[in-house]
């Protein structure tokens, strides 16, 4: 199936209220662009290098997400060009992005990442710092916390996922009770080709999906 069949068959799947992000690492802006035109209305980078590339052929026409793991030396440069951040994991970056967003007069809006599995090679803050860190950020001025968001693991069995999925709504409905100021949990962002419908059927309304749309990647 054609990359604009991709999208179409993926987009009257999934539920109403749940967002699909294009997940473009390594794709070409002629990948990208029939995305677009099939109906996909965010673009998910994990690179800036690449979203700038990408970026000069395809402009503001969607919102661009970054999904990757941001340094700190990169967030002047991704503050412009990104709409939303979904992988703020500690209060460095958060602080930064803050920092960087005051400097262009922009609030940036973004999504805790969760490492629900508690797994030491991934990126992400364990469940349990997550209320501590979101505490400290939701004053910063120029950055708006939206919601969480979590990787669960990238193959084998979706049903694995589902804990993972499970132990971070139950944070995400956590800190929506606390009612903090300057935090509103709109968005949980869990799920990927191999995952996302489970993760749906856990509270996901943001999904992250490559494969699924634009075949295997060739490097």
């Amino acid at each position: 199936m054609t990359i604009a069949g991709n999208v179409k068959a993926i987009l009257s799947e999934l539920p109403e209220g749940v967002e699909l992000v294009a997940a473009a690492k390594t794709r070409s802006p002629e990948e990208v662009l029939e995305a677009i035109e099939a109906g996909v209305g965010i673009i998910g980078e994990n690179y800036l290098q690449e979203a700038e590339q990408v970026y000069r052929v395809i402009g503001g026409k969607v919102k661009w997400h970054f999904i990757g793991s941001l340094q700190k030396n990169k967030v002047g440069k991704a503050v412009r060009l990104f709409d939303m951040i979904e992988t703020v994991d500690s209060r460095e970056i958060a602080g930064e992005i803050d920092r960087r967003c005051a400097g262009i007069g922009k609030v940036m809006p973004v999504l805790i990442e969760i490492n629900s599995g508690r797994e030491s090679q991934k990126t992400g803050l364990f469940p349990e710092a997550a209320i501590a860190v979101i505490k400290e950020i939701s004053s910063f001025p120029n950055l708006k916390v939206e919601g969480l968001m979590t990787m669960g693991p990238l193959w084998g069995d979706p049903e694995d996922s589902r804990p993972y999925f499970r132990e971070t709504k139950r944070i995400f409905d956590e800190i929506r009770v606390l009612g903090l100021p300057g935090v509103e949990m709109r968005y949980l962002s869990m799920g990927m080709t191999n995952s996302y419908r489970v993760a749906v059927e856990e509270g996901a309304n943001i999904v992250r999906i490559g494969t699924k749309i634009f075949g295997e990647r060739s490097r």
